[in-house]
């Protein structure tokens, strides 16, 4: 979330008799030689997670970025994207579709629990189950024995062969498999967390960098502090004392705090801001390209946007969309126009995907369209697109609205909410009756991360309950390529359709604009635009 290519599928798709990845220590943060106090604790933004954290039940980014400091998984990704091991020792395999993973020895939890196959196989068996209804799920779909028709406590694809070996049986070979296992949906979970799920997830027990200060150390709605777990020994070892993590109502109110000297680093700027925090922050600012995908998503429940008449208004919608003079004159450059539905710093990447040129700017062919499907069924209501008022998209979100007012003729609108997580709930419930803004932040950089989960049928962040089955026979298809091209090739198929259908309308890719205070060095944004809190250093006071 670098306009830079990211070649990390050759990892993942070596040749076909022999795909494995082993113990590696590059990639290791750089530094710049500041010594820092080993017991300093390092301040930053975020925002109260949806649900209670659990991995494979934590699908946003407020969530995600503890779990990721508290969890270590099977492997990580470096600052550019490259995977590398953490947890195993090795995963390999001979055909792409059948795994062997050996687990480093002698690793434990926070409390001592070993880290073993059973914690992982577990994990994923419940992650996997129907009836556990866990948001991730769908990372779980592609390992044999999955299913969404009927109840599975155990996936037949998953078998302990000892202490730290476990096999995984998928149903066809993926091109991708190694590469996702650094997402959070496939960290594991201690023995001690089945006695009472609900309540581990208010008091997580990790195996990584950092786990939380005791009890009560999620604050909710405030913050959530973190401590270094003096018994992880890992590629990610903390150079610090900790990590708080202020939920903030705004961005405005972090970058206040920033400015302030009451925090240390910080992920967001906002909007009043992008044109001055860099020269207010010299050389501790960053404004990079990061796998980050914004859009507005319309329910086909919504009346007016299913069938042809649908298809004609999200055109008609899109095309009404000044996208450059929104990021050139809100954003300050910061973001820029989307020509797909993925990122311009994943492999694979295409700004020439048939179709796209409904992304562009045509206020003519809009209205063309729009009295189109006016003449299938006459236009009534308001058009509002929901927001988080938390998190600076206000903006933007007034001029959508204002640019389908005048390019339309519609009566067009922001519908705000105060946090991401109150919009989350009503998103994920179904019980949402507007378009609402939507987005990516990569799991794990590969294209398919960006159009799987989004808009497989049934898939776990797939929130405008999209379905094609001609886009799920692609995304299956391009996942069974074991040659990366092969793959992408099938992948930018999927896009094709999507411009067709426009299940979410593109809006731009999101850099990463931060800042942080002198008070810290080492500090380095990763290809997902989440700081590498893990080595960041802090002066003692």
């Amino acid at each position: 979330m670098k306009i830079k290519r990211i070649g990390v599928a050759a990892i993942a798709l070596a040749a076909a008799g022999a795909l494995t990845l082993t113990g590696c220590t590059s990639g290791s943060p750089s530094s710049s030689g500041a010594a820092g106090d080993m017991s300093a604790i390092i301040t930053t933004n975020g925002s109260e997670p949806q649900n209670p954290l659990i991995p494979t039940n934590t699908n946003e980014v407020g969530g995600g970025k503890i779990l990721d400091a508290i969890f270590a998984g099977l492997v990580y990704y470096d600052a550019k994207g490259a995977v590398h091991n953490d947890v195993a020792e090795s995963i390999e395999s001979d055909d792409a579709q059948n795994y062997t993973i050996k687990i480093k020895p002698d690793l434990k939890f926070t409390n001592g629990d070993p880290v073993n196959a059973e914690s992982f196989v577990k994990a994923w068996n419940y992650g996997a189950a129907l009836d556990n209804a866990q948001l991730s799920s769908y990372f779980f779909g592609d390992i044999e024995g999955f299913s969404l028709d009927e109840n599975r406590p155990e996936l037949s694809g998953l078998k302990v062969v000892d202490d730290l070996t476990f096999t995984v049986a998928l149903v066809q070979p993926e091109s991708d498999f190694p590469l996702s296992l650094g997402y959070s949906a496939f960290y594991p979970l201690p023995e001690s967390a089945w006695a009472d799920l609900e309540a581990f997830g208010e008091n997580p027990i990790g195996n990584g960098p950092y786990m939380l200060d005791g009890e009560g150390a999620w604050k909710h709605n405030e913050e959530i502090s973190l401590v270094t777990n003096p018994d992880y020994d890992g590629p990610r070892k903390a150079q610090n004392g900790g990590l708080d993590i202020i939920f903030y109502a705004s961005q405005d109110a972090s970058y206040a705090d920033l400015q302030g000297g009451n925090v240390d680093v910080v992920d967001q700027i906002p909007e009043a801001a992008l044109s001055s925090y860099a020269d207010e922050f010299p050389d501790r600012s960053v404004n990079q390209a990061a796998a980050i995908f914004q859009s507005f998503t319309i329910p086909a429940r919504l009346p007016h946007f299913s069938g042809e008449e649908g298809q004609l208004r999200r055109a008609a919608i899109s095309m009404a969309i000044n996208r450059e003079e929104i990021t050139d004159v809100i954003f300050e450059g910061t973001r820029t126009p989307a020509h797909d539905f993925t990122s311009p710093v994943i492999d694979g990447y295409s700004e020439d995907v048939p179709g796209s040129e409904v992304l562009d700017f045509d206020p003519e062919k809009a209205k063309e369209l729009w009295a189109q499907a006016d003449a299938i069924a006459p236009w009534s209501g308001t058009f509002q697109i929901a927001y988080n008022a938390d998190g600076g998209h206000q903006g933007w979100v007034d001029a959508v609205s204002n640019q389908l007012k005048n390019n339309l003729g519609i009566d067009a609108s922001g519908n705000p909410y105060p946090t991401f997580a109150e919009a989350r709930t009503e998103i994920t419930n179904r019980t949402i009756q507007t378009a609402f803004r939507s987005g990516w932040q990569a799991d794990y950089p590969a294209l398919f991360n960006f159009l799987g989960p989004l808009y497989g049928t049934g898939a776990g962040s797939n929130d405008g309950d999209y379905s094609n089955p001609e886009v799920d026979a692609l995304l299956k298809e391009g996942r069974a390529e074991t040659d990366i091209d092969a793959a992408n090739e099938k992948f930018q198929q999927v896009q094709e359709i999507l411009f067709k259908d426009l299940p979410a309308v593109p809006l731009w890719y999101s850099n990463v604009n931060g800042a942080w205070n002198d008070t810290v060095d080492n500090v380095e944004f990763g290809w997902n635009s989440v700081p590498l809190y893990y080595q960041i250093t802090k002066a003692a006071e």
